[in-house]
């Protein structure tokens, strides 16, 4: 039997929180978005002043990050990365118009093995995302490390 951990809206809270400390940390408006499992919305938070169209990129790169078990900006990062042309999986953007992202800001979110989750970060240049995506992970596993797993604070 096989073991399921699905993350929830109290899991989503702290990564939101680390997400947006750092981007302000940086100076950058950020919109953050964190989905379960199945590429599901479970919470969103655009930042004041973030740009409109942070919403719809934040959920595409969470929901690709989740649903294809990898960090966005792996897809393009030379040599080898799979969505470059030439190489196997490029076009693979085009499967899904306008939820798959191959481009920085999308990070899965990993428990046990498992990927219960993915956020997505949209706003800044490629390091800024990076940096703030990272935070978000890091926020996630604080929060685990505090409370575990099936523990509400």
């Amino acid at each position: 039997m096989h073991q399921v951990f699905r993350i929830t809206l109290d899991d989503a809270l702290p990564v939101l929180q680390a997400a947006r400390a750092k981007a302000e940390e940086i100076g950058v408006k950020q919109t953050i978005c964190v989905v379960d499992d199945g590429g599901n919305v479970v919470a969103l938070h655009r930042l004041p002043g973030a740009r409109l169209t942070g919403v719809e990129i934040s959920i595409a790169k969470a929901f690709t990050a989740a649903g294809h078990e990898r960090a966005t900006h792996l897809f393009n990062e030379p040599p080898n990365g799979p969505a470059l042309p030439g190489n196997e999986a490029f076009g693979i953007n085009q499967m899904l118009p306008g939820k798959f992202a191959i481009f920085v800001g999308g990070f899965p979110i990993v428990h046990e093995g498992q990927i219960v989750g993915g956020v997505g970060v949209s706003g800044g240049n490629g390091e800024q995302d990076k940096a703030v995506g990272a935070a978000a992970l890091q926020g996630f596993a604080d929060h685990i490390a505090k409370v575990g797993v099936g523990q509400r604070p």
